[in-house]
C-alpha cells in the first residue's frame, strides 16, 4: 500500500539579487519609454503624427537595433511639475542605410517636446558623442522650445541651450552630415537647430517660427494664422527655409532614409584598418561570474575573456601591480586594449627591506596600489602608441591609503595614472560593474575624463566612498553639530539619524540616479555588454583623425 506523502513541498528557488535587478530594469524602461502616457500618445496620433519612438522604428533599417543612450534621463527629477521621462528626448544610435547614425528626437508627449534643463543636457552629449566619433545625425524635432519656468537653468551656461547650435555649426564644419525633420512643433530659440543643419525636411501641418501666432500678436500687433506665419507651405514657397516639403511622417522618414543612402562614406579609424574577422566569445552568463553586491570576488580575467573573440586576451605584466590587469584582445574583430580592476584577494611580494629574502602581504582586489597604477599608466601609453582602443572595466574601491602606501608614493603614482588617461588619444569606453568610488573613478576613466562611451552595470554604485562608510562619517558630522549646540541624542536617535543618512545615500549611489544626471550613458544589463561594446567600437570607427599622443610633464 502506497504511503501518503507528507513531506513539505520543497522550497522555491531562492531568487537573486541580479534577477530583481534585471526585472526592475526591464521595469522601470517601461516606464520611461511610455513618455508622457497614452493620452499624450494618442493625442499625437490623432494629429496624423507618430510618437520618437515610433519615428525611430519607422526610420532605421529593418531588423537593427537601436542602442538607446541616456534613457534614465531626469529619472525622478522635476517631481514638482509632473516629471521630464528621459527628459523629452530619445537618442541614440541606429543604422540607417547601413551605416550607424546619432538620432535625435523630440518626445512630444512629454510636455510637448519642450526643452528642460536636463534635455539640453542630454541633447548636447549626444551631439557630443557624434562629434568626437563623426556619426552623422538626425534630428526629428517636434518641440515647443525652452520650459519657461526654469529658463534661467536652460538659457545662458556653457552647457545649456545654446551649446546645441554651437556644436551644430562646429560639426558641419567638420564635414558631419546632419540632417533635420520637423515633424511639429519648432519654435522660438529652438528654430535655429533645423536651420543649421545640411537639409531640412518639413512636414505639412508643422510650425517653424521665432515666434508663434499669439506672441507675434501680443509684441507687435499682427495677428497671422499659425500656417502663413510658419508652416511647411510658408517656407517651402516663399522663405526657401525647407529643403523638402513632406505630406506626412512616413514621407519625411522615407526621404531621410533616401538622402542617407546617397551620402559618402568617409575613411574608417586607424584601429579600424586592423579589424578581423568576429570570432565568437566563450559562452558565459556574466551574473554567475560577477555577484550583484560587490561581497563576492571574482577574476576579471573570466570577465574579460567572456567579452572577446575567441576569449584570447594577451595580459600585460600578469605578474606585477595584480590589482589592474591590462592587456590586448580583439573584440568584434576590432583591437582592443583592456585596464580592468582585478577583484580577487593577492598575495603580493615585497622587497627585502633589508631583511633576507623576499616579505608578503595582502592586497586587496578593486584597490589601486602603487604598483598597479605605474603598470596601467605604461600599458595606457603601450595602447595610445600602438593605435588600440581602451576599454576599462571599472569595480573599484580607490586608491590605497595609509603609511606604507603614501611612503611608496601613491599620490605620485596615482597622479602618473590619472595623465595617462587624461591625454589618451584612442576611444576609451568605460563599463561599471561595481563600485566607482572616490579617486578611482578618476584613475579608471570616469565621466570627467572624455570617455567615447560610458555603459554602467544595474550593480554600479558611483560615490566618493562606499555607503557604510559615508554614512558613518556624514553621522561623524552631523553628532559633531548637535553637541556643539548642547544637544546630545540617545542611541534610538542615533540609529534614526544613522538610517536617514544611510537611506539617502543608498539612493545617490543607486546607477539610475548617476543615469538621471548623465553621469553614465547607459545602464545596460550584464549579458548585453559584449554585443553593445562591439557597436561603440563600431561608432568610435566613424572618426578617422587620431591626434598626436603626448602626456606633458609625467611624475616618475
Amino acid at each position: 500500500m502506497t504511503q501518503p506523502d507528507t513531506s513539505a513541498p520543497p522550497a522555491p528557488p531562492t531568487r537573486s539579487a541580479w534577477q530583481d535587478a534585471l526585472e526592475r530594469l526591464v521595469t522601470d524602461r517601461l516606464t520611461v519609454h511610455a513618455g508622457g502616457g497614452a493620452k499624450a500618445q494618442q493625442r499625437q496620433h490623432d494629429k496624423n503624427r507618430l510618437t520618437a519612438r515610433e519615428r525611430i522604428r519607422q526610420l532605421i533599417d529593418d531588423g537593427t537595433p537601436f542602442d538607446e543612450l541616456m534613457t534614465f534621463a531626469g529619472w525622478e527629477m522635476y517631481q514638482d511639475v509632473g516629471g521630464c521621462p528621459s527628459g523629452g528626448t530619445v537618442t541614440g544610435i541606429g543604422q540607417i542605410q547601413g551605416r550607424p547614425w546619432m538620432i535625435i528626437a523630440n518626445d512630444a508627449t512629454v510636455k510637448a517636446g519642450a526643452f528642460f534643463p536636463i534635455t539640453a543636457k542630454k541633447v548636447i552629449r549626444a551631439q557630443t558623442i557624434a562629434l568626437e566619433n563623426h556619426l552623422p545625425v538626425v534630428y526629428l524635432v517636434d518641440s515647443a522650445g525652452v520650459y519657461l519656468p526654469m529658463q534661467d537653468e536652460i538659457f545662458p551656461d556653457q552647457d545649456d541651450f545654446g551649446r546645441v547650435f554651437y556644436l551644430n555649426a562646429r560639426m558641419s564644419a567638420r564635414g558631419i552630415p546632419q540632417i533635420a525633420a520637423i515633424m511639429g512643433n519648432c519654435v522660438a530659440g529652438g528654430a535655429y537647430l533645423p536651420v543649421m543643419c545640411d537639409t531640412l525636411i518639413m512636414t505639412e501641418g508643422s510650425g517653424l517660427y521665432l515666434a508663434g501666432p499669439a506672441l507675434v500678436k501680443a509684441a507687435i500687433g499682427q495677428v497671422v494664422d499659425s500656417e502663413d506665419l510658419g508652416g511647411a507651405g510658408m517656407h517651402a514657397s516663399i522663405a526657401g527655409t525647407v529643403d523638402y516639403k513632406e505630406p506626412d511622417d512616413a514621407a519625411a522618414l522615407n526621404r531621410i532614409r533616401a538622402l542617407a543612402d546617397l551620402y559618402a562614406q568617409g575613411d574608417p579609424a586607424p584601429f579600424a584598418r586592423r579589424r578581423k574577422e568576429t570570432l565568437p566569445a566563450p559562452e558565459r552568463d556574466l551574473t554567475d561570474l560577477v555577484g550583484f553586491d560587490g561581497s563576492r570576488t571574482y577574476d576579471v580575467r573570466d570577465l574579460i575573456t567572456a567579452l572577446v573573440d575567441s576569449g584570447e586576451f594577451h595580459e600585460f605584466k600578469p605578474e606585477y601591480g595584480e590589482t589592474l590587469v591590462c592587456g590586448f584582445a580583439r573584440a568584434g574583430g576590432y583591437p582592443v586594449a583592456f585596464v580592468a580592476n582585478q577583484r580577487t584577494v593577492i598575495k603580493k611580494k615585497l622587497k627585502s627591506g633589508g631583511e633576507p629574502g623576499l616579505r608578503t602581504r595582502i592586497e586587496v582586489g578593486g584597490v589601486i596600489y602603487g604598483d598597479s597604477a605605474d603598470k596601467a599608466a605604461r600599458f595606457i601609453m603601450d595602447a595610445n602608441q600602438a593605435g588600440v582602443p581602451l576599454v576599462f572595466l571599472s569595480d573599484v574601491t580607490g586608491f590605497m591609503v595609509g603609511r606604507d602606501s603614501e611612503q611608496e608614493g601613491i599620490i605620485r603614482r596615482g597622479a602618473k595614472l590619472v595623465n595617462a588617461v587624461s591625454n589618451t588619444v584612442v576611444p576609451k569606453i568605460t563599463i561599471i560593474t561595481g563600485g566607482s568610488f572616490g579617486a578611482g573613478n578618476y584613475a579608471m576613466n570616469g565621466k570627467a575624463y572624455a570617455p567615447r562611451f560610458l555603459f554602467a552595470w544595474p550593480s554600479a554604485k558611483y560615490a566618493v566612498m562606499s555607503g557604510n562608510a559615508a554614512a558613518k562619517t556624514l553621522l561623524d558630522i552631523q553628532l559633531a553639530a548637535l553637541k556643539r549646540s548642547g544637544h546630545q541624542p540617545d542611541d534610538q536617535e542615533l540609529q534614526r539619524l544613522y538610517d536617514e543618512v544611510k537611506s539617502k545615500y543608498d539612493t545617490e549611489l543607486d546607477p539610475r540616479y548617476a543615469a538621471a544626471r548623465l553621469w553614465v550613458d547607459e545602464i545596460i544589463p550584464p549579458n548585453d555588454t559584449r554585443d553593445r561594446l562591439i557597436r561603440a567600437l563600431e561608432a568610435c570607427a566613424q572618426n578617422p583623425h587620431q591626434d598626436e599622443f603626448r602626456v606633458g610633464v609625467f611624475q616618475v
